[in-house]
């Protein structure tokens, strides 16, 4: 029976090391059910294809289909929904300082504000402190200014405020401090109000034409690309529009407006985060550009356009993975919104996959990839952080807390001063491993390659000149007994060279729990309350040890996670949200003030997630406020209840009492003394992509009949090293999908299929469960 058109959903997360693609597609034989396969294959690998995304979706056509696709041809779209995609283009240019030439115009007098930053020091004792350069090649100053009037210090604020009207109309002059009892402010100036509700006075107005001849000379030098930060922006955006607008007309082809990006206060990290836009999203919109070459044209006309139809009905579309966790089209997926692009379609996988509504048990998501382990924690909602630094760049921008380590598969290994080292230095797809046939460096791979944790008949067979070759064992070998002579060179004891080896898996496990810490531990939650989900292509290599190292006595590995990035996007929502700023008290007569901003913002969400094809029953809207103490300068944005469905209109929102929860909780006191400020309004908007995932794997666990598997049932023994129990040569392999539901696997032990090796060590037992193998420690 042939694949009917329009059912194949494709979701491909191209990783620094592996590209990870999980399709699904209706069962020829019952096709109201959907089959699902999984392709896994390098990120990089120029001797036989260009792009790891478009190779591998070929790859899943020629499955499906059953025919011969050759590699340089245009993929027909025919038979495809959606491709979902996350990618670490941006991230890597970020990284590796690789993104795209651009200017950075900014308010007169400020030439030099984000080279000076915010004043902090991370590193406060270190003595040769080196600071990364900015991002933008040049500065362009703007003669514009405006100003706020009145004193956000002063107690009477309220008070001495300048009153609007209705029609945005000045009722009443400032009366505060400075004001000289005639005109409408502290000083001239024409006044208006801002979007915050804050009076704003106008000093100096662009001039439009020095500007245009300020930026055609930019274009002329071979700009292309601009960082708009003006002074009160988030407030006042009409200064930057027509920046925006004078630019365009000039023919700047990239202009990153902070006003439009995020209208949050702080002028320096929204500065550096247009500067980020305007560095990374040039590099990403020539990726998608070269994506797009490898398909027919319905499949851009499909993602630039929503309604869009062919003659097989809507068409093919791709929808992009954001930093925040949801899904965006290609008009709003941007570099600033792509830094944890692919980290974040793991977060929602697993924990859509691992959570218990019933017993709300905290969860810590391991990713370890190939060139880094990414850790987070879920609770029953993604957490979400608002600034972030990612290689010096302090970027204001909403994204899912996750924390990123460099120790990974490929992450090399060396030997210095005396000190086992794992990373931060990565040997990444190309060359890779020493044994990936590349001539690549020692990696933690290799390490886990002679420890017997990785089966060299299951590994994928793609290494190579011909992309067919399975791993070189000989090449890690004699790379390590390099190293080993280097390491028994220096010291009075002999180590063998499993010991030697093992030493760095000790020192890579110990990198990633540091994470993992930080996340719980230094925030005051209790480690061993928590559940490890591990996922990523060496997760299930290092998750016994690093749960031992932890503390945590349950373990969840679901199936597909070694390609869980991959199939969070299958799962992941549509996301699209809006933000004001606000300056505004939280008190009894503001309150409805603020409810109906809300209101406004949620009808137009709602409206957006309508036109996008979401029917009412499919839309959850979350309503935010983000709220400080008069004073402070650390603001938390506040969602007082769960996603709310028609249209997002609640009349109980405490968000005072959440507001107080929420910092007692981060800080361990309250300001009692201190008012409310209110920083921000925001709306998110939810469009469900899925009904449901059945049962949770604990409500499972609760009436499953558990048996030990036969011994009978291992493929294969290898010989595999583990930790104070040393080699044990007749160590059981059992392959996955030989295993049947509710049989007990007991270290030591290996668990393996295509993607993924899953070690149970000494004093550990793992429970196949439909979708999970749930790992538990025997003195538990």
């Amino acid at each position: 029976m042939p694949v009917p058109d329009r059912s194949i959903r494709i979701c491909a997360d191209r990783g620094g090391t592996f590209c990870d693609v999980h399709a699904s597609y209706p069962d020829p034989k019952n096709p109201k059910e959907r089959k699902e396969l999984v392709v896994k294959l390098l990120s990089q690998d120029p001797d036989n294809y260009k792009d790891a995304p478009t190779e591998g979706i070929r790859r899943v056509l020629e499955i499906v289909t059953g025919e011969k696709i050759p590699k340089d041809e245009r993929l027909d779209t025919s038979k495809i929904d959606y491709i979902r995609l996350s990618t670490t283009v941006a991230t890597n240019a970020l990284l590796e300082r690789k993104g795209h030439k651009h200017a950075l115009l900014i308010t007169k007098g400020f030439r030099d504000l984000l080279l000076i930053g915010n004043q902090s020091r991370p590193k406060i004792f270190d003595l040769n402190i080196r600071r990364p350069p900015p991002l933008y090649s040049t500065v362009v100053e703007v003669d514009e200014r405006v100003t706020l009037v009145g004193y956000t210090s002063d107690p009477l604020a309220e008070d001495h405020k300048v009153i609007f009207d209705e029609d945005g109309k000045v009722k009443r002059g400032y009366r505060g401090n400075g004001w000289d009892g005639q005109g409408d402010a502290e000083g001239p100036g024409e006044i208006v109000q801002g979007i915050s509700g804050e009076a704003v006075r106008i000093l100096q107005k662009p001039d439009e034409a020095a500007l245009r001849k300020d930026l055609q000379k930019l274009y002329d030098d071979g700009y292309r690309s601009l960082a708009i930060v003006l002074a009160h922006s988030y407030t006042y955006p009409e200064h930057e529009l027509l920046l925006g607008k004078l630019a365009s007309s000039v023919g700047f082809t990239q202009i990153s407006l902070s006003s439009q990006l995020l209208s949050m206060i702080k002028m320096v990290p929204r500065g550096v985060s247009s500067t980020a836009d305007a560095y990374l999203t040039p590099i990403l919109r020539d990726y998608l550009d070269g994506f797009f070459q490898g398909f027919d044209s319905r499949l851009r006309e499909g993602s630039e356009d929503a309604k869009a139809k062919d003659e097989k009905g809507r068409a093919p579309r791709v929808e992009f993975m954001g930093s925040d966790g949801g899904l965006m089209d290609v008009h709003g997926f941007s570099g600033l919104k792509s830094i944890l692009s692919g980290p974040a379609g793991g977060v929602v996988g697993y924990a859509l996959t691992s959570w218990d509504e019933k017993l709300k048990t905290p969860i810590i998501g391991l990713d370890v990839g190939g060139t880094s382990t990414d850790v987070s924690r879920f609770s029953g909602r993604y957490e979400v952080v608002y600034e972030t630094t990612t290689a010096g760049v302090t970027i204001q921008s909403p994204q899912l807390d996750i924390n990123t380590v460099a120790a990974g598969g490929g992450s090399c290994l060396t030997f210095r001063n005396g000190l086992f080292l794992a990373g931060p230095e990565s040997a990444g797809a190309d060359p890779g491993p020493a044994c990936y046939r590349k001539g690549g460096p020692l990696a933690v791979t290799d390490a886990n390659l002679l420890l017997g944790r990785i089966v060299p008949s299951y590994f994928p067979k793609i290494f190579g000149k011909n992309a067919d070759q399975p791993l070189d064992e000989e090449a890690s070998k004699v790379a390590f007994e390099k190293v080993a002579k280097d390491i028994n060179e220096g010291q009075d004891k002999h180590l063998e060279l499993d010991e030697i080896i093992y030493g760095f898996i000790k020192v890579a496990n110990e990198t990633m729990c540091r994470p993992i810490r930080a996340l719980t531990e230094a925030r005051g939650y209790a480690m061993h309350k928590h559940i490890l989900a591990s996922f990523g292509g060496a997760g299930g290599q290092h998750a016994c040890e690093i749960a031992k190292l932890l503390g945590i006595k349950t373990i969840l590995i679901h199936h597909y996670s070694s390609i869980l990035s991959a199939y969070g996007l299958a799962l992941a929502d549509r996301a699209f949200e809006l933000q004001e700023p606000s300056s505004t008290f939280y008190t009894p007569s503001n309150a409805p003030t603020l409810r109906s901003r809300l209101d406004a913002l949620s009808d137009t969400v709602h409206k957006e997630l309508t036109q996008q094809g979401f029917a009412p029953e499919r839309i959850r809207i979350e309503r935010m406020l983000n709220m400080r103490f008069d004073g402070t300068d650390t603001a938390l944005m506040i969602l007082p209840s769960a996603a709310l469905p028609n249209g997002g209109k609640a009349e109980d929102e405490d968000f005072e009492e959440a507001f107080k929860r929420a910092y007692k909780e981060e800080f361990g006191f309250l300001l009692d003394e201190k008012r409310i400020v209110v920083d921000d309004v925001k709306v998110r908007g939810i469009g469900k992509t899925f009904d449901s995932l059945g049962p949770s794997v604990f409500a499972e666990l609760r009436s499953l009949q558990t048996r030990p598997v036969a011994r009978a049932k291992a493929s294969m023994v290898h010989s595999v090293y583990f930790d104070g129990v040393g080699r044990v040569d007749d160590t059981p392999v059992f392959e996955l999908g030989h295993l049947e539901i509710g049989e007990e696997v007991r270290g030591p032990a290996v668990i393996i299929d295509d993607t993924q090796t899953v070690v149970i060590i000494p004093g550990a037992k793992a429970l196949l469960a439909s979708k999970h193998l749930v790992v538990t420690f025997e003195d538990t």
